[in-house]
């Protein structure tokens, strides 16, 4: 296989643009050829099936999706309280939703994943690691809030991230941002049952 970097990169930033398009099965290494305007064949030398295509492709989604560590402790280092919880919440739907085709691709990766298990290991290695992570990194930061908190606010945005991409008309930026900040005030709030 070849070693080009770049133009490996190029191929599953191809590969998503395809994915979200025409969904997975969409997704041959012809059409991957044809997004990134290479020579027919190009994605065969890069990838050995369409089954490591669509596996790297899945791994790629998330290095695009993810801040930079640089970016992330700055973030976390300037959110202060509820407030700055709402704020991270808000701009990880903003910073999300702006990535529409990376999204919409990992949603179709997360559909084959259902009927390919390699796909559905990495899958969910990343998806578990950055849940962990997320925890890892609200708890070390001193916000509102504890560890279920942040798994079911990381769901319940997923789902407001899926509402705004697929039916973009169903609520406004303004309902959006209400919801989000209801999702962090009800979900941080200490329990009850405590």
């Amino acid at each position: 296989m070849r070693q080009n970097p770049e133009r490996r990169t190029a191929l599953l930033d191809a590969a998503i643009e395809v994915l979200a398009r025409e969904g997975s099965r969409g997704l041959t290494l012809r059409a991957v050829d044809k997004e990134a305007d290479v020579p027919i064949g190009t994605s065969s030398n890069y990838f050995a099936s369409r089954d490591t295509l669509l596996t790297q492709a899945g791994a790629r989604v998330y290095e695009r999706l993810l801040p930079d560590e640089a970016t992330v402790a700055q973030q976390m280092s300037s959110a202060v309280g509820t407030e700055g919880f709402v704020y991270l919440m808000r701009e990880a739907m903003t910073r999300i939703s702006g990535f529409r085709t990376g999204y919409l691709a990992l949603l179709e990766l997360r559909l084959e994943a259902t009927r390919r298990p390699e796909l559905r290991e990495v899958l969910t290695k990343r998806v578990r690691a950055d849940m962990d992570e997320n925890v890892e990194r609200h708890l070390a930061s001193g916000l509102p809030g504890d560890a279920v908190s942040v798994r079911l606010l990381q769901l319940t945005l997923s789902w407001l991230i899926l509402e705004q991409l697929t039916l973009p008309d169903i609520m406004t930026d303004e309902e959006r941002d209400e919801l989000v900040t209801e999702a962090v005030l009800r979900l941080s709030a200490p329990s009850k049952r405590e």
